[in-house]
């Protein structure tokens, strides 16, 4: 009897959940990777927090002049900002070489291709976690009205990597096809930047707001921003990460799962 051979879409998602179920092995490649960078640095990842803490430093009481903004509300919302844009821009860019960094991997290794995006998700978060002490230490001094509302930021982060499971899977795929992509996000990244409200805040675009709602980065800025900010709930920009979500997912899975075989040949 001919032995019925799995679909390209099942094998995609058996990829996919024993990716992510492989917690003993994609958090230590993870933090190894962290180890070996950082190698013979006395403050390590902390470097990184030095330099996020200097900035928001020199930059606040800069910009909140230039915008004519009221120090301690503009000081905690681009601290916030400012760490945010370096998770969710480091996730993007990464994502880009997931695959053709993990080569050696690939080619010698059978793992699941999705731990080598959870690697990059895993070591992205511990950078932040690092980070978040700037956070604190911003909004200790200036605090803001906190509601039950700051319970959704770690809903919120959830969601954040959840997305950057599929981006990661459909960025490094079709970059490790085209090797001219991976530049074009960086730059579409610098110009991200200055379209996303990050230096500036959102109501400052006056009756001109509804063009945020065209910038999907926007919606996983604010979600998780707004609950650090003692913002209210948003259930426009919830709904539209939910929807991000699924439209995503569906697509990497169906991309993913049809040249997924290929990867090897194309790092």
């Amino acid at each position: 009897m001919e032995r019925i051979r799995p679909s390209n879409l099942s094998l995609a998602l058996q990829d996919l959940t024993s990716g992510v179920g492989s917690i003993y092995i994609w958090p230590m490649l993870g933090w190894l990777e962290i180890k070996q960078r950082y190698r013979r640095s006395v403050l390590g990842p902390f470097w990184l927090t030095l330099s996020s803490g200097v900035m928001v430093a020199a930059m606040g009481p800069l910009y909140g002049r230039l915008f004519n903004l009221d120090l301690p509300t503009y000081l905690p919302f681009l601290a916030v900002s400012l760490i945010l844009w370096a998770l969710i821009g480091g996730l993007i860019a990464e994502s880009c070489q997931v695959f053709i960094a993990a080569e050696g991997f690939i080619k010698q290794i059978k793992l699941p291709y999705t731990v080598h995006v959870m690697r990059v998700i895993w070591r992205n978060m511990i950078i932040f976690g690092h980070n978040l002490i700037v956070i604190a230490v911003v909004l200790l001094v200036f605090p803001p009205s906190w509601s039950w509302h700051l319970l959704l930021f770690p809903l919120a982060i959830f969601l954040l990597a959840v997305n950057a499971i599929w981006m990661g899977l459909l960025l490094g795929l079709v970059c490790a096809r085209f090797r001219d992509i991976p530049p074009i996000v960086t730059s579409l990244l610098q110009v991200a930047f200055f379209l996303t409200p990050v230096m500036w805040r959102p109501e400052m675009l006056g009756r001109h707001q509804w063009a945020l709602l065209w910038n999907p980065l926007y919606y996983f800025l604010e979600i998780v921003r707004a609950p650090l900010l003692g913002q209210g709930f948003s259930p426009s920009l919830w709904g539209g990460v939910v929807l991000i979500t699924v439209v995503g997912f569906a697509v990497t899975i169906l991309l993913f799962g049809r040249f997924r075989a290929r990867i090897p040949y194309w790092v």
